[in-house]
């Protein structure tokens, strides 16, 4: 990889990292910032399958926008509307406008993310492309590590609203940032997609039977994982009793597991496919799935059972993602922003579903969550396996 390269692939996993820190920052303080607007832990976890829903449109409005306008305009347009959302959220006062807030914060995250793989695709191909996205995803992970033991630390020196001026902070560095530093990557060649255009583009994705198996294997993945993560404030702060201060280290373990097998994938991509990787990944996901389904059935899933199948569970990421997004966008290279918003759609309105399937129903109970896993494993193996094929033929 080049020095400028390089640069390349810093730049947009900083960018990526946006997301995760707008998701998880906040995770630690969700019982404090439940009491202010006087709702539920679980009402107020709804707050996260909002802003995956918003995340999953923001993504499907401008990738095309990417596509026909350049990666740069939407990627700043995106991250003003999120700087300028996180500053309202500070000012809330009711449940209701924590959900508004979050969806038009989201729109704008979307709109930045959507451009992060796009960059890439305009840079690099095939492996090398899958090898640049391991290396940016695993930068980006930090993210999720880091940002529960801000937001505990923030929540700690005043109280919920600092983590939002946080992200409104972290949002100008980013803007100012893209601005200064970003080239832009759009090769000028490329024609322009009319509106009608795009419509068509989305349906020849739809129409892919091989995307499509990769799109699913992402999107089930994904799925389980936010099951976990709508779940984890009740999970760990209620059902377990930790404290606000303990909740970033066990959340954190899953990050290192996803950090660690990114790096796995990294070296496995010299003797082997993504396909393979992908395969791999997804049967892992499955088998850690059912043993914590049989752990709960059992009634031994004590906190270090479902730590240590959590981790199993959530690291498998690091085989699934980077390896499908490489996968498709194999396919798709002349319209990679408009395929990797559509995968990003399906991916985050499949984790918003997962996150209701787990909070909206208020159940006091692991039930929720390790069904929802178990599903979404499920639908994962059976879609890539029926839509891509095996490995050999993919």
């Amino acid at each position: 990889m080049s020095l400028n390269a390089r640069r390349v692939a810093l730049l947009v996993a900083a960018n990526t990292a946006l997301a995760p820190f707008a998701i998880d920052a906040y995770l630690p303080a969700m019982a404090a910032l439940a009491a202010s607007v006087g709702a539920s832990i679980h009402h107020a976890e709804l707050s996260i399958s909002v802003f995956l829903a918003g995340f999953a449109i923001g993504q499907l409005l401008f990738g095309p926008l990417s596509d026909r306008l350049g990666r740069k305009p939407v990627l700043l347009g995106g991250l003003v509307v999120f700087l300028l959302a996180s500053l309202a959220i500070t000012t809330i006062g009711s449940l209701s406008e924590l959900l508004i807030w979050r969806f038009v914060q989201a729109l704008g995250g979307g709109a930045c993310v959507v451009n992060s793989a796009a960059i890439v695709r305009d840079c690099f191909s095939g492996r090398e492309a899958a090898s640049v996205m391991s290396t940016m995803v695993m930068i980006m992970m930090l993210a999720p590590l880091v940002a529960p033991m801000v937001g505990s630390g923030l929540l700690y020196l005043a109280d919920w609203w600092l983590i939002f001026v946080f992200l409104a902070v972290y949002a100008a560095f980013l803007l100012w940032l893209m601005s200064t530093r970003l080239p832009e990557t759009r090769d000028p060649n490329l024609p322009a997609a009319s509106p009608r255009q795009v419509l068509r583009n989305y349906a020849s994705v739809f129409r892919h039977r091989e995307g499509m198996g990769y799109i699913c294997a992402v999107a089930a993945s994904f799925g389980g994982l936010f099951a976990f993560i709508t779940a984890s404030p009740y999970l760990y702060l209620q059902h377990f009793g930790l404290s606000p201060a303990m909740y970033p280290l066990v959340f954190g373990a899953n990050v290192v597991v996803i950090a660690l097998s990114n790096r796995l994938n990294i070296h496995l991509l010299k003797g082997r496919s993504p396909q393979q990787n992908l395969h791999l990944g997804l049967t892992v996901q499955l088998a850690a799935a059912t043993a914590l389904a049989l752990a709960a059935a059992a009634g031994v899933a004590s906190l270090p059972v479902v730590v240590m199948l959590i981790m199993v569970y959530a690291g498998m990421i690091g085989l699934i993602t980077p390896n499908a997004m490489s996968a498709l966008l194999d396919h798709f290279g002349h319209m990679s922003a408009t395929a990797t918003a559509l995968m990003g759609g399906i991916k985050f309105g499949s984790a918003a579903l997962a996150g209701v399937m787990v909070g909206a129903f208020e159940i006091e109970s692991l039930w929720p969550m390790v069904l929802t896993m178990l599903t979404a494993s499920l639908v994962g193996n059976w879609g890539l396996r029926t839509l891509a094929g095996s490995p050999a033929h993919a």
